[in-house]
């Protein structure tokens, strides 16, 4: 269900603190705002990881930029715009990993179908397999998480960090519950504690439900305990 305007204003006016949304918390005490200190370090540290990233992945970065390029025609890199903190629109930046000019259509019907049917069906959010629109080198950036590489210039921009929730897509909204949106008090991230669980084995409903629980928990502890994972969960193809 989509949010109400006013509590949709409010979060965009004051998006660090859970009580600007206007919804109970799930579990007692209520959770406080994020404290000033905590939300400069973690920016300062996003940056550092940010420019490190950039600076030791660069060759891999060059690679991947050449593989793409002379696999199809099209532009180096894909831009959509996304949902971020306080439900303001950004554009995110992928490595392009389909044909250009190919319609969204078919994921737009995929998430509807998941996030309609899974209580059901019992299936977890998947990635959407035999998409035509996907190229040869696209799939396999795609299974190794390499096309969201570029998103480390969305962490600089201030726009993401490294840990958080997926960015939310514009058609995704119709599906939340009203505690859903408590999600968008933090910035997205590249990794998060859907993709460390297990992300193609979650359903839709639940991957909100696990951003949910880390824009409500957020803590130094919580991002160095998801960064641990990440490299795991990347090597076993968890998040891929």
């Amino acid at each position: 269900m989509e949010v109400d305007e006013a509590m949709s204003t409010q979060l965009e006016r004051d998006p660090t603190c859970i009580d600007a949304v206007g919804i109970a918390p799930l579990r007692e005490p209520a959770i406080e705002c994020r404290t000033a200190s905590w939300e400069r370090t973690k920016r300062v540290t996003d940056i550092a990881i940010a420019l490190v990233l950039l600076l030791l992945l660069s060759p891999l970065l060059v690679l991947a930029a050449i593989a793409v390029m002379l696999d199809t025609p099209g532009p180096l890199l894909f831009r959509q715009e996304r949902y971020g903190r306080g439900r303001r629109l950004f554009v995110v930046y992928k490595f392009r990993s389909m044909y250009d000019d190919v319609s969204p259509d078919s994921h737009r019907r995929f998430i509807a179908r998941l996030a309609t049917d899974e209580a059901g069906a019992g299936a977890g959010l998947k990635k959407l397999t035999c998409d035509p629109r996907v190229t040869r080198v696209g799939a396999f950036l795609r299974r190794t998480s390499l096309d969201e590489l570029p998103q480390l210039v969305n962490v600089l921009r201030g726009e993401m960090a490294i840990v958080g929730p997926r960015p939310a897509l514009a058609y995704e909204l119709e599906f939340y519950e009203s505690e859903h949106y408590e999600r968008f008090i933090v910035r997205p991230g590249l990794t998060g504690l859907w993709q460390v669980s297990g992300r193609s084995e979650i359903g839709f409903l639940g991957m909100l439900d696990l951003d949910v629980e880390y824009a409500r928990s957020n803590s130094p502890h919580l991002d160095a305990k998801i960064l641990l994972r990440t490299p795991v969960a990347l090597l076993r193809g968890k998040a891929a």
